[in-house]
This record gives C-alpha cells, sequence and structure tokens, in this order.
C-alpha cells in the first residue's frame, strides 16, 4: 500500500511538472538560427527528439499513474513492470528539467564603475 502511494506521490510531484516545463522549453533554442541553412537540420533534429521525449514521459506517466490507482482500488499488487516504467519516468523528468525545462537566465546586470561618472 504504501509503496503504490509512493509511485503515485513520485509520478505527481517530478514527471508531471516536468512535462509542463518541457513543453515551454520546446522551440526554445539557444545559439541556433532558423535563418541560417546550416542550422536548420540541427533544429529540425532538435526539436523532434524534444518531442519524442515529452511524449515518451507523457506515456509512461498515464500508464504508472493509471496501473497505481488501479492496485489502491482493487488492493492488487502492481506488476515489476510498472517499477521499470516508474524509474524510467523519473529519469526522463530529470533529462528534461536538466535540459530544455528550465528557465531561461535573465542576463545579468552590470554595475556601472565609478570611472564613468
Amino acid at each position: 500500500m504504501l509503496l503504490k502511494l509512493l509511485v503515485l506521490a513520485g509520478v505527481l510531484l517530478l514527471p508531471l511538472p516536468a512535462l509542463v516545463a518541457g513543453c515551454r522549453g520546446l522551440l526554445r533554442r539557444p545559439g541556433l538560427s532558423p535563418h541560417d541553412p546550416g542550422d536548420r537540420a540541427s533544429i529540425v533534429v532538435l526539436v523532434s527528439l524534444r518531442l519524442l521525449t515529452l511524449v515518451l514521459v507523457f506515456l509512461l506517466s498515464g500508464i504508472t499513474l493509471l496501473s497505481a490507482v488501479g492496485a489502491l482500488i482493487q488492493h492488487v499488487a502492481l506488476h515489476g513492470m510498472v517499477y521499470l516504467f516508474f524509474v524510467l519516468d523519473l529519469l526522463l523528468a530529470a533529462l528534461i528539467l536538466l535540459t530544455f525545462g528550465r528557465r531561461e537566465r535573465r542576463p545579468v546586470r552590470r554595475r556601472a564603475s565609478p570611472a564613468r561618472r
């Protein structure tokens, strides 16, 4: 019972917020220009891999949530594959949060030097 609740809490606390943050950062591409012909292929590959990762996290989260809630309601044990999906979901969520799910840093405001006054 406790393990099922931990799986539910784990999916609700990390992969679902990572999914939202990843959707916001899907099309962000710092340093690449869509007008440069050399960068177009890179942008297409980058966005398609990000989209594939988001779809995979969405599917894994859905399967894990559905299985855990069903096991809680029916009072049955979780299948071993659900734990594998849970760990894979957590790893992909960490990948999203550490790469394209981060917020953009604001440029640091430089202080005016006393010599310019």
